[in-house]
């Protein structure tokens, strides 16, 4: 029998069964998102959908790792050492704003601070998620401040990881606000005024 032609084939497509369920869970949190919206949304069935990806939460964190992996990505790009520091941070606030405003009902923020700050005191594996896409973060920016800082861009006496922290706030203030339905215009205010207090005015 041709190899090709054993076994069952899959009847889903990971990626945007995946795709699908991170957006349930982003408009309505982990804990107000139901096994029949999942399924719904995905188009699976719920054994199909354990079969696949666990539990409730096993899913989630499989959707936490995938928009962890994609921001990063996104935000290597986005700093890339060659590109001033303004610019870079500039492209990385953007694009965030862009994700952040996004959805159907209007803005909904960040996936990793909006599911999972809610999550993250009564599930400690949320917890621990939602510390290490923070900390991954902090340590990505600064060691772009750190460069900044080496090749003159910034004042020899700054501290890259205290302006990271800074850089990370701005995003976190940007996530919540856009949840909180605030324009991309006001949003871009506290980005050009968060960029004047990290950068030195332009």
């Amino acid at each position: 029998m041709d190899s090709r032609r054993r076994g069952r084939p899959r009847a889903y497509d990971a990626d945007t069964a995946l795709a699908r369920a991170r957006d349930t869970f982003w408009d309505q949190g982990f804990a107000a998102t139901s096994l029949d919206e999942l399924s719904a949304a995905t188009g699976m069935n719920r054994p199909s959908l354990y079969g696949a990806f666990g539990d409730k939460q096993a899913l989630y964190l499989t959707v936490f790792d995938r928009y962890r992996a994609a921001a990063r990505e996104a935000m290597a790009r986005a700093l890339a050492p060659d590109r001033p520091l303004r610019e870079g941070l500039g492209r990385v606030y953007q694009a965030a704003l862009s994700l952040y405003l996004s959805g159907e009902a209007g803005g909904r923020g960040c996936f990793m601070i909006g599911t999972g700050a809610a999550e993250a005191v009564t599930r400690p594996e949320v917890r621990a998620a939602l510390a290490d896409g923070l900390h991954e973060l902090d340590a990505g920016l600064e060691a772009r401040l750190r460069r900044a800082v080496e090749t003159g861009e910034l004042p020899a006496a700054a501290d890259p990881a205290a302006l990271a922290w800074m850089a990370a706030a701005l995003l976190h203030t940007l996530a919540i606000r856009a949840r909180a339905g605030e324009t991309r215009a006001q949003l871009e205010a506290i980005v050009a005024a968060g960029l004047d207090l990290i950068c030195g005015k332009a």
